[in-house]
């Protein structure tokens, strides 16, 4: 295709766009309607799985090393831990700094705890940490056959819950955002075709002077480019907006590191070009179905 064959089909996909208002504008309505859900809905995904991440990362494993063991059956036990290929990372902990967390958890009220200085009755600890959160139980099941291992903590029950409704939570979303974008390729394929009907007279004389299917093809393609492309401008703009400004007035109110919204930049520009992206494939998308199913080129 030559240069001023595509300057052509550009021109006739915009003078396509003005002659057809009111379709124009249902097309552009349905983009933007189905974008800001899916803009919505992706904020709150991207947040949610950026929330299960943090939470995620602080599940550990928490051995409580036998009060019998040596010096040498903790770092034989320590090389075992170790060893687990899905351990990502164990840190020893004495009954000394679990007294000293133990008191500085309770805090004012931790003061009574203090009798217990002289003597500890608390046990030295290995703090594991998977490399896949949900490898958590699995590991603590081992680590539970291990030598001096007197007792392995993890959370159990709750966790196992946790994941699952983290999972749920996710396939959910994702379910949601799948059956949005089908029914705007839906939607905008259906007024395309309503477009082309009205513009079946134009096509035949097209074809009659020789015009090839990729020739009428194109301007619908780029006109279902510029449908998509216009339809994603507002849900960006909308969404943008209103994020920067919860962003700004949630991030000095919420202290609680796993709750807090993921930073405006860059994130709402990763999600400006994922909408942009998506507006545009649905827009030609919806033109394509329509050419090949309907006018049959």
């Amino acid at each position: 295709m030559t240069i001023n064959t595509l300057r052509r089909h550009m021109r006739e996909s915009l003078k396509s766009l003005g002659r057809n208002g009111w379709m124009t504008f249902a097309s552009i309505s349905a983009v933007t309607v189905t974008l800001l859900l899916v803009g919505v809905f992706l904020v709150i995904m991207f947040n949610m799985n950026h929330f299960a991440n943090k939470i995620e990362s602080d599940v550990e494993i928490r051995v409580y090393i036998d009060v019998t063991a040596t010096d040498k059956d903790k770092q034989a036990l320590k090389a075992q831990i170790e060893a687990i290929p899905e351990v990502k990372d164990v840190q020893y902990s004495s009954k000394e700094q679990e007294l000293k967390n133990l008191i500085k958890s309770f805090g004012e009220e931790g003061s009574s705890f203090r009798l217990f200085e002289q003597d500890n009755p608390l046990s030295d600890v290995y703090v594991v940490k998977t490399a896949k959160p949900t490898d958590t139980m699995k590991v603590a099941k081992k680590i539970e056959t291990f030598k001096f291992a007197h007792k392995v903590k993890y959370g159990q029950g709750q966790v196992e819950k946790l994941f699952k409704t983290l999972r749920v939570a996710r396939n959910i979303g994702l379910g949601l955002i799948v059956g949005l974008l089908f029914t705007a390729m839906f939607l905008i394929s259906n007024t395309i075709k309503i477009t082309i009907f009205a513009r079946r007279r134009e096509i035949e004389i097209m074809r009659l002077v020789g015009a090839t299917n990729g020739f009428i093809r194109w301007p619908f393609f780029l006109e279902g480019l510029w449908l998509g492309i216009i339809g994603a401008i507002v849900p960006i703009v909308l969404i943008s907006f209103v994020y920067y400004n919860m962003y700004e007035f949630l991030k000095p109110k919420v202290t609680v590191p796993f709750l807090q919204l993921l930073p405006f930049d860059p994130f709402m520009w990763k999600i400006s070009a994922v909408l942009l992206v998506l507006g545009a494939c649905i827009g030609v998308w919806g033109s394509m179905m329509s050419v090949r199913k309907f006018l049959k080129v």
